[in-house]
């Protein structure tokens, strides 16, 4: 090309736009793909747990618990009374606000409604003598102090409170030679 070409006014051709090719669903990108993973929503799935001393129980827990329900349950407790925290009404609170429903058996329990069980259900609060979800239902239903509180434990490590993250350093090669 002559610069007369390059600087000419007259272009004997018009550019030509290109389309953009439309994506497919097999086509996304690694950023689409970031995009779908970030606005899924994290949820753990139910986890059953055995009630000791009581065969062939289970309670089904939802292990969903926010900082702020966990705030909540813990100054209800008295976490920042002049006594301090209870811990047995603690550990009632985050079992009675976690239970979903009640297996006996291999069945879930349900009421003549079919609403699922829970230590709210009047029944269940029949059944224990109880006039309160928790702390009295709970206690009641477990009968033991200890296995109130060891339920508790399990359902805040299936929540995810006892989890580690770990770090991964991208400068270091692995050892697996």
């Amino acid at each position: 090309m002559t610069n007369s070409e390059l600087y000419s006014d007259q272009s004997p051709e018009q550019p030509v736009k290109k389309a953009v090719p439309s994506k497919s669903a097999k086509e996304q990108t690694v950023l689409d793909q970031l995009t779908a993973a970030i606005k899924k929503k994290v949820e753990r799935s139910t986890v059953h747990l055995e009630v000791p001393e009581r065969p062939g129980v289970k309670l089904i827990i939802s292990p969903n618990i926010s900082q702020q329900q966990l705030r909540s349950w813990r100054r209800n407790a008295g976490e920042d009374s002049k006594n301090g925290l209870d811990s047995l009404k603690f550990a009632c609170a985050v079992v009675g606000h976690t239970t979903t429903g009640i297996i006996f058996g291999d069945e879930e329990v349900f009421d003549e409604s079919g609403n699922p069980l829970t230590f709210a259900s009047d029944l269940i609060m029949e059944m224990t003598e109880t006039t309160r979800p928790h702390p009295d239902c709970v206690r009641a239903f477990f009968g033991v102090d200890p296995h109130t509180e060891g339920a508790a434990l399990a359902i805040l490590e299936a929540a995810g409170y006892s989890d580690t993250v770990d770090t991964v350093d991208p400068t270091k090669e692995s050892s697996a030679n």
